[in-house]
């Protein structure tokens, strides 16, 4: 049997990854991690990264097949097992790149000498049996759990906030792999110069956006302050705002600093930008990347939103309050959002209240309140912006235009606007 040394530095290196995140780490932190500190050609880098980010989208999916195809209980299987199985059977059943037979040959060896026989005879019985297996039947959220790899609380929550269909249509989405979407840099380029150098396409939701399936020179640009990666539905978000040069803008969840960017783009870079956060270690990279585009209105400080700068009561123009959330609209670029108890869900919408009330301090007479989320639970958006303007009578709803319609509150979603699933509501003091 071919020794773990025989094993590809990619595939080895998420063997080990995986093992360890086991213990609760997150997949962003460790892929950063191993990333920086290995020296691994760019083919295994990128192998690594999609095994470790493909294995934890699809856990439930392929410890559902190990069960199928398993006489002994996953629980009963060693941790190294599980891992060689996982890794295994996800490059067989969703890479469609890599032989079958170096899929199986080379997760066995990396699977611990007594488990070896195990893993081999199930990832050929899988091979046999045409890569797949059947879904559970007579229960449709099982079923959704198992195809989309979404535990089954999620699933049932999404059913009851879309419906059956459209949650399925949203988890067939969290899957799909879009381009990447740049905001660039208007301070010195034009969204038209930057498609045509990337070979991309101006985004139809934020046209300060390009979308691009290349990667040649991306890296670069974002080093040289030209771009810097952003979904669609934040640089929207910011858009949203309606900064205008010269005026005073308050961001009161700020880190790690894109929203603010691109605001202080929408301000030509004239005005002032308060960028708070409550994580001061975090305020560097606010500082750092606005240095790098060139940005230099921005002011940061560490500050809990929830008790507002006194000498800035009733000074902002425009105070944008992106609430920390539940990130259930992201789940297709950090997978490790699905797997949380959903219990740690239910108190947010009282802290993004708090959040938004401290918020709305800053915003004068006339001046504007944007309220936004990176999450797709009704009780986090409308439910927090519906409590907030029967509670405080002073602000009233300030739409804004969209697709050509006129709304003051929208939900962007992944299955229709290729982006995040994202929530803006616009607020005005009266």
């Amino acid at each position: 049997m071919d020794d773990i040394k025989t094993v590809s530095p990619g595939r080895r290196a998420a063997f080990i990854s995986l093992c360890k995140m086991r213990a609760g780490k997150y997949t962003n932190l460790e892929v950063g991690t191993v990333l920086s500190r290995m020296q691994m050609s760019e083919a295994d880098r990128g192998l690594y990264t999609a095994l470790v980010y493909g294995v934890t989208e699809r856990l439930i999916t392929l410890d559902y097949m190990i069960a199928f195809l398993s006489k002994r209980a996953l629980s009963a299987l060693d941790e190294e097992v599980v891992c060689a199985l996982r890794l295994g059977l996800y490059q067989l059943a969703f890479m469609d790149r890599i032989p079958p037979h170096a899929a199986v040959s080379q997760s066995v060896a990396l699977t611990p000498a007594k488990g070896r026989g195990f893993v081999n005879a199930l990832l050929r019985t899988f091979v046999r049996g045409g890569c797949t297996v059947p879904l559970p039947e007579g229960n449709e959220t099982e079923a959704l759990s198992v195809r989309y790899s979404v535990p089954t609380p999620l699933c049932t929550a999404f059913i009851e906030w879309f419906g059956t269909d459209t949650a399925e249509k949203l988890f067939a989405a969290f899957l799909k792999k879009e381009d990447a979407a740049l905001r660039i840099n208007t301070l010195h380029h034009s969204t038209q110069e930057v498609a045509q150098r990337l070979d991309g396409v101006i985004s139809g939701v934020c046209d300060a956006c390009v979308k691009t399936s290349s990667f040649v020179g991306v890296l670069s640009g974002v080093e040289a302050g030209d771009w810097f990666v952003q979904d669609e539905a934040s640089a929207l978000c910011a858009r949203v705002v309606g900064a205008h040069p010269g005026e005073t803008v308050v961001d009161v969840c700020a880190a790690p600093g894109g929203k603010s960017f691109a605001v202080a783009m929408e301000m030509e870079n004239q005005g002032r930008i308060y960028a708070f956060d409550l994580h001061g270690n975090k305020l560097s990279l606010i500082q750092r990347g606005a240095a790098k585009l060139g940005i230099s209105i921005l002011e940061t400080e560490e500050r809990d939103a929830r008790n507002p700068k006194k000498s800035l009561i009733g000074q902002a123009d425009r105070v944008l309050c992106d609430a920390p959330c539940s990130g259930l609209g992201v789940i297709g670029k950090k997978p490790d959002i699905k797997y949380k108890e959903m219990d740690t869900i239910i108190r947010l919408p009282e802290v993004q209240y708090s959040v938004l009330v401290g918020a709305a301090a800053y915003v004068r007479p006339g001046g504007t309140l944007v309220y936004s989320t990176c999450t797709l639970n009704p009780a986090e958006n409308e439910g927090v912006t519906e409590r907030f303007l029967t509670e405080h009578s002073e602000f009233e709803p300030f739409p804004f235009f969209f697709a050509g319609a006129e709304q003051s509150a929208l939900t962007l979603l992944p299955h229709i606007h290729g982006t995040d699933g994202f929530y803006i509501c616009r607020m005005q003091r009266k």
